[in-house]
């Protein structure tokens, strides 16, 4: 078993930039001229990423994380009457595309996770100019977020009754958090405590129930599956064998759609390999890189 730091090794490297409308919280390692640009899931924050940073920073790339919008230390504005700063997946994309020549590349490989490889593939069929690969890691793409859609007839009064609902879904976040955390790793008794603890805190910043709530109320149906065969990044397609959040089915089905796509299946890992078996996610990671142009 891979060892799971407690810690983040990137701890004394945080910093903050403004870009579109959002004061992003970051870190960043490393000083390669290839930028790998890391997106985490939801619930979770850059601190999804501490066991593989230094490792990957190691082998010679820059390597930066944020916390995304409604997420860990990054601000969490509200939208005003023209609707900016947006919380939508097409915002978040726009977002992504602007971020990377504002840390100082033309372009990135994305590595997303979860909702984040949502994220990470949208950014690349709707800003390619701006990423060089694709690393999709368990990326909810075929169902869930990505999926999914509030009723037209119902959103007004979900919108009307914004401060009771923002109210709810923050008590029932609250509520459910540990235990929905636990669910993505395949072996929860790794996941230390102060670890579990640290996440929470994250997520728990601010105005974080409404931040959430206008994520929930922004999300749509992003028809991502009749897309996935004009990808043209190079693209690595990785899930952990024990995944219940997005199934390895899935990520199979995602990495046959993509043109010359490549699958690697992690063992004895659940929906975040990058956690739970870092140094085989790193391995597989790098090797992928080693066959990008110009390496």
């Amino acid at each position: 078993m891979d060892p799971i730091a407690p810690t983040d090794p990137a701890a004394d490297t945080a910093r903050f930039i403004d870009c579109n409308g959002f004061r992003l919280h970051y870190r960043r390692l490393g000083d390669g001229p290839r930028l790998l640009l890391l997106l985490h899931g939801s619930f979770l924050s850059l601190r999804s990423w501490r066991a593989v940073m230094a490792p990957l920073a190691e082998a010679g790339y820059t390597v930066v994380a944020f916390d995304r919008p409604a997420f860990g230390a990054s601000s969490k504005p509200l939208p005003g009457a023209d609707g900016q700063p947006g919380y939508s997946a097409h915002d978040q994309s726009a977002l992504i595309a602007a971020l990377i020549p504002a840390l100082g590349f033309e372009r990135a490989v994305l590595v997303g996770n979860s909702t984040g490889g949502t994220l990470a593939l949208m950014t690349a069929l709707e800003h390619p100019e701006r990423v060089e690969a694709l690393a999709l890691v368990d990326a909810m793409i075929l169902s869930g977020y990505a999926t999914s859609e509030i009723p037209g007839f119902v959103k007004p009064l979900m919108r009307a009754l914004t401060p009771f609902f923002s109210w709810l879904m923050g008590r029932l976040i609250a509520r459910l958090y540990d235990k929905a955390i636990r669910a993505f790793w395949y072996r929860p008794e790794r996941l230390d405590p102060e670890v579990l603890a640290a996440f929470r805190a994250d997520m728990m910043q601010g105005p974080w129930p409404r931040a959430f709530w206008e994520l929930f109320l922004a999300t749509r149906k992003l028809g991502l599956e009749a897309q996935l065969a004009t990808v043209t990044p190079p693209t690595l397609v990785i899930t952990g064998a024990h995944d219940q959040t997005v199934k390895v089915a899935e990520s199979e089905r995602i990495a046959a759609a993509i043109p010359g796509a490549r699958l690697e299946v992690i063992a004895d890992s659940g929906h975040l390999p990058h956690e739970e078996s870092p140094q085989a996610f790193v391995a597989t990671l790098t090797d992928f890189l080693q066959t990008l142009p110009g390496h």
